[in-house]
């Protein structure tokens, strides 16, 4: 088999490695929503509640809005909430028709301000909790299109790099140090450029990591970062030096595993200032 052939295999695994492995922490976010069915009149009720949400869209301040599909019309709703981690009384919200939905609101809340809740549905004399436990959500400023969607492309091409890099050191390849510079180049400019403005829109602070504080995203870029730097720099003294590859690639793999937002900014209601919490 030719190197080219090879080299195009190599590039259709990194692709559909990288995609699987950006749907996998996607989906095992904290800010992923919550779905799950409940039976109704014999019936399947699907649902979605969700646990982040945008507090402006377009300057405009906006609520989250809980929806469940109720086609036929035959249940009635209800959403108990309250700012999370107080003692607040529940405050409960009823849930209106709208088309072939049945909607409620949850009031927006400030950067890295979180509400939990849970969702009831009323049929006859029947009550349905959808949840038990409550759900979090967690409110973030408005992030312009054209600072996100570069992020979170430069962010996928790194990951896509760094495999690529990591299976042409073992194979001992002469790309190596190629794959490994624009692995590093777009981990700069996705995470480290990109990943802070994102970050203060969102929450209001360009770095919450170390030595600021202890928010594992910003904490997690910087390692990966630092890895890449040293592996490229290794390198470039020596292209012998694949293994500094590997490693790397291992740590941004590793560090990919870990859900996108776990401990990251949470609104202290007591103080008013953001901290870093467990969102959950």
């Amino acid at each position: 088999m030719s190197y080219i052939v090879k080299s195009i295999l190599f590039w259709i695994f990194a692709v559909v490695f990288t995609l699987s492995i950006a749907v996998y922490q996607r989906m095992t976010g904290p800010t992923y929503p919550k779905k799950g069915s409940i039976t109704i009149a014999n019936k399947e009720v699907k649902y979605k509640l969700l646990r982040s949400q945008e507090n402006t869209k377009d300057g405009v301040s906006c609520d989250a809005v809980i929806k469940i599909e109720n086609k036929s019309k035959i249940f009635g709703g209800s959403i108990l909430y309250k700012r999370y981690r107080t003692s607040e009384e529940w405050i409960e919200v009823g849930m209106v028709q709208n088309g072939d939905n049945i909607e409620g609101s949850l009031p927006s809340q400030p950067a890295a301000g979180k509400l939990e809740y849970r969702v009831f549905l009323k049929y006859g004399n029947e009550n349905y909790a959808l949840n038990v436990e409550p759900v979090v959500i967690r409110f973030t400023g408005e992030v312009p299109k054209y600072i996100l969607l570069p992020h979170i492309l430069f962010m996928f091409l790194a990951m896509l790099f760094s495999t690529r890099a990591g299976i042409e050191a073992i194979i001992k390849g002469k790309h190596t140090f190629n794959y490994a510079l624009v692995t590093t180049i777009t981990l700069f400019l996705g995470g480290i450029i990109l990943g802070p403005i994102v970050q203060k829109y969102a929450f209001g602070a360009y770095w919450t990591g170390w030595p600021l504080g202890k928010d594992l995203t910003d904490d997690k870029t910087a390692v990966a970062f630092i890895f890449w730097i040293i592996a490229v720099y290794m390198m470039f003294r020596n292209r012998e030096k694949r293994s500094f590859a590997i490693v790397a690639m291992v740590v941004l793999l590793a560090i990919f595993m870990i859900p996108h937002s776990m401990f990251g900014s949470e609104l202290d209601t007591n103080t008013g200032k953001i901290e870093t919490g467990q969102h959950q």
